[in-house]
């Protein structure tokens, strides 16, 4: 890689999913370079061919991950995809990814009483700024994918669906505030399941079974005061397609704080299935 090249690098740490690939095409599209870095057993096979530069390192080697950028000379970075709680909690998970001697430190000084996902995320960003690699705003580089205010569909929630989004939505902002979860479902004014480590899939699961497939309602966002460095909440077609089996029949997302994972192909697939979706200031 040239010297050009490098300094107008932007590095990307990817987890599962489609949105690593989304942010490698939003930063070329700015033009920009990437320099990907991918958790092992966890990116898209596909990652690799978005990218500049792209290596494979361990969930726990942080100090690979620093070296790596060091040696392309990235300065910003992006850290997306998912980590799966399971994984998270799993018995034995450092056998599996044993740490290298800089996430060992980390995780005795700052993790090993608090592995919530908030501290988890400031104490790698400090750690990566220490080491001069700047950890920025994931949403940075993908702007048309993000949740805006108004109908996104084409059509509407009905009168009913409507009347839930409007009792659900301040009872999610008090549970974001509490840092319980991204979602909950709401049907006649009731709630019938708050997003717990399962992750919004196994809630749309519990709430399907509740509501017997009743219509409901699905709200979901990140906290105002969440980091978006990382972990914002993501609404994807598979989402979408779950939501519909489970009987769920609207999605109210805040704006600019729920990333629609290839929005174009969300909202077609929501037309498609009679899923309404709302953005809510």
């Amino acid at each position: 890689m040239s010297h050009i090249a490098a300094r107008q690098s932007i590095g990307l740490i990817a987890g599962q999913g489609q949105l690593p690939l989304l942010v490698a095409q939003g930063i070329r599209r700015a033009g920009r370079s990437v320099a990907a870095v991918g958790l092992a057993g966890q990116f898209d096979p596909a990652l690799p061919l978005e990218c500049d530069c792209f290596r494979e390192v361990g969930l726990a080697s942080l100090g690979r991950w620093i070296r790596t950028f060091h040696r392309w000379r990235v300065s910003e970075a992006i850290m997306v995809g998912r980590v799966s709680h399971q994984r998270k909690y799993a018995r034995f998970q450092w056998l599996r990814h044993p740490p290298d001697w800089r996430a060992a430190r980390l995780w005795y000084r700052y993790l090993r009483h608090d592995r919530r996902t908030r501290t988890v995320l400031t104490a790698l960003a400090e750690e990566l700024g220490r080491n001069g690699v700047t950890l920025i705003d994931s949403r940075t580089y993908i702007d048309d994918h993000l949740a805006t205010a108004g109908l996104l569909t084409g059509h509407s929630p009905t009168a009913e669906l409507h009347r839930d989004i409007e009792f659900g939505w301040p009872l999610l902002e008090q549970l974001l505030a509490l840092g319980i979860g991204q979602s909950m479902a709401v049907r006649g004014r009731d709630v019938v399941a708050v997003e717990a480590a399962e992750g919004t899939d196994g809630m749309i699961d519990r709430a399907g079974e509740v509501c017997g497939r009743r219509p409901w309602v699905l709200l979901k966002a990140s906290a105002k005061d969440h980091d978006m460095r990382a972990d914002v909440a993501t609404i994807g077609v598979e989402t979408i397609a779950r939501l519909h089996a489970a009987g769920g029949r609207a999605i109210a997302v805040g704006v600019k704080r729920v990333i629609l994972i290839d929005r174009p192909a969300v909202i077609a697939e929501a037309d498609r299935l009679g899923v309404a979706i709302v953005g809510m200031e």
